[in-house]
C-alpha cells in the first residue's frame, strides 16, 4: 500500500545538522501517519520523530525533543527529518516508517519500512 524511500543519511561532527527525507508512493501515502525510528549498535529501536497524515499532530521522543524537527510536504508526500545539535548518541541507522493510525505509528508495530539510512556523528 506503500513504499518507503530514505535519503540523506551521512557524516556529521558533533553540534552539526543533517537532514533526512524519506518519500513516499503508492495509493495511500498521502493518508498514513509516518515516523522517523532509529535504532543504534546495541540498542533497540526507537520512534524519534512521527507526523499525522495532514501533518497537524507531531510526537518527539525526550531524546531529539528541541533538537529534531519532523515536517511533511503533503504536494510531494514527504517527510524530511532536521537533525541540528548532532550528538554522538544519534548515531544510528534511521528508518521511515508509516501507518493508518498515528498512535501506531509512534507505539508500533510497523508494517511499512523503508530501507534505512545510516547516520554518524563523530567529534
Amino acid at each position: 500500500q506503500v513504499a518507503l524511500v530514505e535519503s540523506g543519511g551521512g557524516l556529521a561532527q558533533v553540534g552539526g545538522s543533517l537532514r533526512l527525507s524519506c518519500a513516499a508512493s503508492g495509493r495511500d501515502a498521502s493518508r498514513f501517519a509516518m515516523a522517523w525510528s532509529r535504532q543504534a549498535p546495541g540498542k533497540e529501536r526507537e520512534v524519534v520523530a512521527a507526523i499525522s497524515w495532514n501533518g497537524a499532530n507531531t510526537y518527539y521522543a525526550d531524546s531529539v525533543k528541541g533538537r529534531f524537527i519532523i515536517s511533511r510536504d503533503t504536494t510531494k508526500n514527504t517527510i524530511h527529518l532536521q537533525m541540528n545539535s548532532l550528538k554522538t548518541e544519534d548515531t544510528a541507522v534511521y528508518y521511515c516508517v508509516a501507518e493508518p493510525v498515528f498512535g501506531t505509528v509512534i507505539s508500533g508495530p510497523h508494517d511499512y519500512w523503508g530501507q534505512g539510512t545510516q547516520v554518524t556523528v563523530s567529534s
